[in-house]
């Protein structure tokens, strides 16, 4: 097992073509946060300013708990990714192209991906507490009435994550299992 590869955000074009799925990163720099909420709004409104800050910068499916005295952040975990799909798909010609999320996408999503060059990484969800201490700055940059599904830019350091889907559209969710299974039924016989 090799050692994961240490990525500086925001993504340049160069890494992002040479990102497979099935890499495992870490990765430090800037991230935004949003979900749910904050993609509807993005989809209804177009406003320039929020799109302009997450055009070309990872975006975190995730909603923080309030701060720790300690940690800029509470707990941070992943959210399910699929639920943003048809948002995201909206907003790639917006430049939203490269999130971190978990669990897999669907195939509008990835077919979209693949055209757009976007790529989805994963993280493990359950870990919240834990990923938390790979966050050491974060601030509310948009709709703080939205609480924990405002927008909040994040700089991570060593954040552990997985290239889930390529800029090609190769996913790992799919290819896995059928790996699997087949060296499964090779060490069975």
């Amino acid at each position: 097992m090799s050692e994961p590869r240490r990525i500086s955000l925001p993504f340049t074009a160069d890494v992002v073509r040479d990102l497979r799925a099935g890499d495992e990163l870490l990765l430090s720099g800037p991230a935004y946060t949003a979900r749910d909420a904050a993609f509807a709004r993005l989809v209804e409104q177009r406003p320039a300013d929020v799109l302009q800050q997450l055009r070309g910068q990872l975006v975190f499916f995730a909603g923080p708990t309030p701060p720790r005295a300690d940690r800029p952040a509470g707990a941070i975990g992943p959210t399910t990714a699929s639920r943003m799909d048809a948002l995201q798909v909206q907003l790639m010609d917006d430049g939203v192209l490269y999130t971190l999320g978990k669990g897999s996408r669907g195939q509008q999503y990835v077919d979209a991906a693949r055209a757009h060059g976007a790529v989805y990484l994963a993280a493990v969800g359950g870990a919240a507490a834990l990923l938390a201490r790979a966050v050491n700055a974060s601030r509310i940059v948009a709709w703080p009435d939205l609480g924990t599904e405002a927008v909040a830019r994040l700089n991570l350091v060593d954040f552990p994550a997985f290239v889930a889907i390529d800029a090609s559209g190769n996913d790992i969710y799919r290819t896995a299992p059928q790996q699997w299974r087949v060296q499964r039924q090779g060490t069975q016989q």
